[in-house]
């Protein structure tokens, strides 16, 4: 392999004409046909972003031997350099279980850049994986396609549903595999889970539940004054298209989560909920939402609901209801993370298993049961070395094996676009009060003006989509 052309013609020409074994697979086109590329060929990767997920990610892909860690991109220097010692004394101190522990070992040292456009015109690098907080990953994703890299996104996929829309319309134009990081997609108990649902084990489902619970109280993310930030962390990058704002130290690097600009809980944990649950039922998206909630609790300078309660109504004759609980504890649902209350038996389920109790007569009916009882006891999912990885592992290795074989991943573009505009939805919803009717093929409110202006933001020069 003299050069990149060669390499990347190389991986191209290993496309394939195969039957997925996930349901709703493709095959990306490709001018090529050939041999399945050699197991004994790298994948070249860069990493956009290497903080608290970026690095777990990172560590996940390395334990694949066809990956080769090519090249780390980074606004915070320490994160590129590995050095753990060189980090703010403040953040090991406000959040040490969220900094990397870092100090891998690389068998040859990556390239290291701090602008992603930069790592975007490597010609070495065939694929990347973008782990950046929320507000950045639909200009990096569309500009990695037109640079002609092969994506791997974390989750939540947007911060507004018109940018999911151009990454699709991006994507759609390319020959590139892009894959999002929803990781219950490679869960194998939810993927045999999804098969008995579809088989009619649940009858008909009406309602699905899920929630996040977490107990900030009482000082969350804590109350601080702008500062200047470490001198080797680049604010007004990280920033990107986003306003100008001034530095704080409960916003970046992990405390943006509570920040409606950058991200929110409906959104870092909703998305996941959201998108299992459609995923079982077969959904793709709501005609009414609802939102209630607020600040009820925390005193503290986050500006997104402490407690909210959301309610998706769909033509077929369903309801989700998801919550957000960041001001008290305890279970939200009896076991696992998430219900689904059919006419012949409800299930709790999640990553670890599943349970479908069977449902029992009401008022007026005569029957014992409609099914059968069942307990399904998920092991760690295991890569191809036999190593454990987990969901998010499984998801990693069969994004790695689409490169190759230029089918579509666990989870697709239009897939993660679709899950995460339930957080925009519950947002929108929460934000004007109202209840929303929603027409998931133009994707606007039929009904709110003010709820139409919230599906984007005017970047900051000179980003732009």
């Amino acid at each position: 392999m003299k050069n990149h052309q060669t390499r990347r013609t190389f991986i191209k020409q290993t496309a394939i004409t195969a039957t997925g074994a996930a349901l709703g697979s493709r095959v990306i086109a490709s001018p090529f046909s050939g041999s399945i590329l050699g197991s004994n060929e790298k994948i070249r990767m860069g990493f956009i972003g290497v903080g608290n997920r970026g690095s777990q990610l990172l560590n996940l892909f390395m334990q694949n031997k066809d990956c080769e860690v090519a090249a780390l991109c980074d606004i915070y220097e320490p994160y590129l350099t590995r050095d753990r010692g060189a980090v703010s004394p403040r953040y090991l101190e406000t959040m040490n279980s969220q900094i990397p522990k870092m100090g891998e070992n690389f068998p040859r040292p990556p390239k290291i850049y701090k602008d992603y456009r930069e790592l975007l015109d490597d010609k070495d690098i065939d694929a990347v994986c973008i782990a950046t907080p929320d507000h950045w990953h639909a200009l990096q994703t569309v500009h990695a396609i037109e640079a002609g890299k092969d994506i791997y996104v974390e989750k939540p996929l947007t911060q507004t549903i018109y940018e999911g829309r151009k990454m699709v319309e991006a994507e759609a134009s390319g020959k590139q595999i892009v894959a999002v990081g929803l990781n219950r997609r490679g869960s194998a108990s939810y993927q045999r889970l999804a098969a008995e649902i579809s088989g009619g084990k649940l009858g008909k489902v009406t309602v699905a539940r899920a929630a996040r619970v977490s107990n900030m109280f009482p000082n969350g993310i804590g109350k601080l004054n702008p500062e200047t930030p470490p001198k080797d962390f680049n604010w007004d990058m990280w920033l990107g298209p986003r306003a100008y704002r001034d530095y704080q130290y409960n916003i970046a690097p992990y405390m943006f989560r509570w920040w409606q600009d950058y991200s929110s809980q409906m959104g870092n944990w909703g998305v996941h909920y959201m998108d299992v649950i459609r995923w079982m039922v077969g959904e793709t998206a709501p005609v009414s939402i609802s939102a209630h909630g607020g600040k009820y609790v925390l005193d503290h300078d986050g500006d997104i609901p402490d407690t909210m309660q959301v309610t998706f109504e769909f033509a077929s004759g369903m309801i989700i209801s998801f919550a957000i609980y960041e001001a008290s504890s305890g279970g939200a649902i009896p076991q696992g993370e998430i219900e689904l209350r059919g006419t012949k038996a409800t299930v709790y389920a999640s990553e670890r298993g599943y349970s479908i109790v069977p449902a029992r007569a009401g008022q007026f009916q005569r029957w014992d049961k409609l099914t059968e009882a069942e307990e399904y006891v998920q092991k760690d999912n295991l890569l191809s070395d036999g190593s454990s990885g987990g969901s998010t592992g499984a998801l990693i290795r069969n994004f790695l094996d689409c490169v190759k074989n230029r089918e579509a991943p666990l989870c697709t573009l239009e897939d993660g676009h679709r899950s995460t505009s339930f957080a925009h939805l519950a947002n929108i919803a929460l934000a004007t009060g109202e209840r929303l009717q929603w027409d998931a093929d133009a994707e606007r409110f039929v009904n709110s003006k003010a709820a139409n202006e919230m599906l984007h933001y005017e970047y900051r020069k000179p980003w732009k989509l």
